[in-house]
């Protein structure tokens, strides 16, 4: 379980294809604080330490995970949103989320509004997935608020805190991010559904 708070932005400096297999290798300031068998999200996406190096660690995605995600498109250099499971007896700073991606989408827009960023993305409303105005969205693991919803693309509004200390920096137009719905809204969804 998460919160969506990004702890820090990590540097990948290593991939290696295993059958269905990526073993993603990431640089990061929490890195060494980390554990095998610990689980941390990247770009929202709950993967289990599997080694750790110096200052760096090691998660593997498999062949789901890989088809669904955006973390199939990663190269070296790029940098990945992580955070630690959530603690607890602490904050829940966010809001509710459990690091499994419902959907990717892609970024229709990118617009700098003198200080702070408004994005747009389109995704497949055919999953069944839901937005709703000023209600949560997480966005390659960031909890955020979504400013303006529709039937198959939302909108949200990034303060330079988040632009600078997540990969929100260096996502532009068509670039695809990975999507998790808010779980209320999912359980309300399928309720209606049937």
């Amino acid at each position: 379980m998460f919160t969506g708070i990004i702890e820090a932005a990590g540097e990948v400096v290593e991939l290696q294809k295993e059958g269905g297999n990526l073993h993603i290798t990431v640089c990061s300031a929490i890195s060494n604080e980390l554990k095998i068998d610990q689980s941390v999200a990247h770009n929202g996406v709950c993967l289990t330490v599997v080694a750790i190096g110096d200052n760096t660690h090691t998660v593997t995605a498999i062949e789901e995970t890989l088809s669904k995600t955006n973390l199939n498109t990663l190269v070296a250099g790029d940098l990945v949103n992580l955070e630690r499971c959530m603690q607890m007896n602490g904050r829940l700073d966010g809001h509710i989320v459990q690091g499994h991606v419902d959907q990717t989408a892609v970024c229709t827009s990118v617009k700098e509004m003198d200080g702070s960023w408004f994005y747009t993305f389109s995704y497949d409303p055919s999953y069944g997935n839901i937005t709703v105005e000023k209600g949560s969205i997480t966005v390659n693991g960031v909890s955020l608020t979504v400013v303006n919803s529709n039937d198959d693309h939302f909108s949200v509004a990034i303060i330079p805190y988040t632009h600078e200390h997540t990969n929100f920096k260096n996502v532009k137009l068509n670039d695809v991010v990975n999507l998790e719905f808010d779980i209320i809204g999912k359980y309300v969804a399928k309720l209606f559904r049937k």
